[in-house]
């Protein structure tokens, strides 16, 4: 399977459908929430609203409950009700029990505790599994910690650890790798120095909590127009020369036209 959503990813409340369309118009994708943003008093109404919807499903992903949650059965028999398929699945740890879902469904599997960390490579290959996403706050809480963050707002070594080895993980599988929201909607420059770093690294997404988020996130992953002329003009050089050369004073082998070529999808994604 592969993810063909763009790099900003919107987390919606499934509870509020007054927010779905507009949500689905400003990112590349919705996630609509059954999970964390949604008190548990509220999710029966959610999964009426979910029903009721009629968002293009090619957009759209539904973050459920976790496997081991009393309230996964009747999220999957939401899910079956509408012609959404692409599910986040929350808490994601076996790799077993995520293979045995419906296949009709596309997962996403949000790698946020020590176990799933722990468990994301086998996760990666299982074939019903499209991305891997990962999540600084309950990953903490799995380890009995309190924060994900250093005061100057960084994350902690624990948390860095976890997105590399997810994105690794998915990178070694062939499929995407999301990163994980930041919870600091004021801070745009935090948002955009770490949305830059994750598409440096490969993530294919940045996930966002608000409007505002999603135009910092794509233009973090928007090539700029230095890195336009300079993947141009390397491929360009690539043609005239054979095996490895020298270009603006830059050993170039296959892996850095490569390179180039990523940068050149992304400008015309």
């Amino acid at each position: 399977m592969s993810f063909a959503l763009g790099p900003a990813l919107l987390f919606c409340p499934a509870d509020r459908p007054d927010r779905y369309a507009k949500a689905a118009a400003r990112a590349d994708g919705v996630i609509l929430d059954l999970e964390d943003a949604v008190a548990p008093a509220d999710r029966v109404a959610a999964r009426g609203a979910l029903i009721d919807s009629d968002l293009d499903p090619e957009r759209v992903i539904v973050r459920i409950n976790p496997l081991d949650s009393p309230e996964v059965e009747a999220d999957l028999a939401t899910l079956s009700q509408t012609d959404y398929r692409r599910i986040m699945l929350a808490k994601a740890e076996s790799p077993r029990q995520i293979g045995r879902l419906d296949p009709r469904f596309e997962v996403i599997a949000l790698c946020e505790t020590a176990r799933g960390v722990a468990a994301s490579e086998k996760i990666a290959r299982q074939p019903n599994v499209s991305a891997l996403m990962w999540g600084a706050e309950d990953l903490v809480a799995s380890l009995g910690g309190t924060s994900s963050r250093k005061k100057g707002g960084g994350y902690r070594d624990v948390a860095r650890y976890a997105r590399s080895r997810v994105l690794v993980a998915a990178g070694a599988a062939g499929i995407a790798a999301i990163d994980a929201v930041h919870l600091d909607i004021a801070d745009e420059r935090g948002q955009r120095r770490e949305a830059k770093d994750a598409a440096a690294s490969g993530f294919a997404a940045t996930a966002c909590i608000h409007p505002g988020q999603v135009e910092v996130v794509r233009a973090a992953y928007r090539p700029s127009a230095a890195q336009r002329e300079w993947a141009r003009g390397v491929l360009a050089a690539a043609d005239t020369s054979a095996g490895a050369f020298r270009h603006r004073g830059r050993m170039v082998d296959e892996v850095v036209l490569r390179q180039a070529r990523i940068l050149l999808a992304r400008a015309g994604r």
